[in-house]
């Protein structure tokens, strides 16, 4: 329970930080806690809620972001959440595992060159 704990915790600070401590968290609690993947990703969901309230106010109190940026993630963000939630029940969910399997590989490795680019 105490490591859990320290881990979301970090995870948050790296959520905070725009490093995508939801998509951590994800491998954590499916690979390391065994959770199945629905529950992992209702938690994840929760997780991330607070955490993205608390990294807009701060984003956008120091003026790192504008407010219709802001305006046009949340509204973006909320229909795509409304419709695949609606119709995520009728459908098989293994090629969204794989998929998402796909897109963290692809950012890790965006990542990595922007990292190595900037050492250089």
């Amino acid at each position: 329970m105490v490591i859990s704990v320290l881990v979301s915790s970090a995870l948050g600070i790296l959520s905070g930080l725009g490093v995508g401590g939801g998509s951590l968290l994800m491998l954590w609690l499916t690979l390391v806690c065994g959770m199945d993947f629905t529950s992992a990703k209702c938690i994840n969901l929760l997780f991330f809620l607070p955490a993205a309230a608390i990294s807009c106010f701060f984003q956008r109190k120091n003026l790192y972001s504008n407010r219709n940026n802001i305006l046009i993630a949340v509204i973006s963000g909320c229909a795509a959440a409304l419709f695949f939630s609606f119709f995520s029940r009728s459908w098989d969910i293994t090629w969204v595992k794989k998929i998402y399997g796909i897109l963290l590989i692809l950012t890790a490795i965006h990542e990595f060159r922007i990292s190595f680019r900037k050492a250089n």
